[in-house]
């Protein structure tokens, strides 16, 4: 029997907070990619840095927990990274965030880890697209745009890419095609577009394929895209038909609609959020991670 595919997810996390509701929940796209590929059958790690605080400490049980290894996470001093989420109209809103000590730059021995694994994983909101060329030399990169659409940012990182994902929820289907396939001529070899309730489209070398969302009577919607991206990458590691990949991250996604948080473990929210900024401010602001050394 073939061993599992193996994926170690790079970057950010967040500890997402309900302030409404008094909850915390461990997320952030890196840290939700790692969970889900090890649900998806993977062997997933995670690489990444939070605090020795209630929220740090949140997120390295939650990882354990779910099965994903966390040799590579590291415990600095600060404040482990949050976002602040609020009901408003029904409808999930992001009011506020600091990403504390979340955005980091890879060292010798993550480096070295890459080497090991079929894929890496990581996403605008990592800030480490300097390295991906470095990423790229040796493993294939999975990388989320998220609501990024930009033809420049798209040209950058795409020539780097195995699988490149967006979210684009409330566009036509004629848009998210146009969107993906400009990944492609932009070097993706694989380009996914997920549409929310109107389901996904992934574009590759062998066609488009498409396939509708499964409704449910969704509890809470955080998670679902990272769940659909992290299983599209598992099965096209797996030489999976696109057909059958598409199929299981609907399947997954809808799964994750139905719980509190993007993959559970709850808490009481113990957050200082005396420093939140909006998140204009955090795109505004943030550094990216520190560039490697030319060669």
């Amino acid at each position: 029997m073939p061993r599992p595919v193996r994926i170690l997810a790079f970057g950010d996390n967040v500890v997402d907070c309900y302030r409404d509701q008094n909850l915390m929940f461990p997320g952030g796209n890196c840290v939700n990619h790692a969970v889900f590929a090890r649900r998806a059958g993977a062997e997933a790690a995670y690489a990444g840095a939070v605090c020795e605080d209630e929220a740090g400490r949140l997120i390295r049980r939650a990882l354990i927990k779910e099965g994903v290894d966390v040799s590579l996470l590291r415990m600095e001093p600060g404040q482990t990274a949050y976002c602040v989420i609020e009901t408003q109209g029904g409808d999930r809103v992001f009011v506020g965030a600091n990403l504390g000590v979340s955005i980091i730059a890879p060292t010798n021995k993550d480096l070295a880890r890459l080497q090991e694994v079929d894929a890496v994983h990581t996403g605008r909101s990592s800030h480490v697209d300097a390295w991906l060329p470095r990423f790229a030399e040796v493993t294939k990169v999975s990388y989320d745009l998220a609501t990024v659409h930009d033809p420049r940012r798209i040209a950058l990182v795409a020539p780097h890419c195995f699988l490149l994902a967006f979210s684009a929820g409330g566009v036509s289907r004629a848009e998210a095609l146009s969107l993906a396939q400009l990944a492609r001529s932009a070097g993706a070899r694989w380009s996914l577009v997920t549409r929310g309730i109107e389901g996904a489209l992934l574009v590759g070398e062998t066609g488009v394929f498409e396939m509708p969302a499964r409704p449910v009577d969704a509890v809470d919607t955080l998670g679902a895209g990272d769940t659909y991206i992290a299983n599209v990458l598992v099965g096209l590691l797996n030489d999976l038909q696109p057909e059958t990949v598409l199929k299981r991250a609907t399947e997954a996604a809808a799964q994750t609609c139905l719980m509190r948080g993007a993959f559970g473990h709850q808490a009481t929210m113990t957050i200082d959020l005396s420093n939140m900024m909006s998140l204009e401010e955090v795109y505004r602001f943030t550094r990216p991670a520190e560039a490697p050394e030319a060669v």
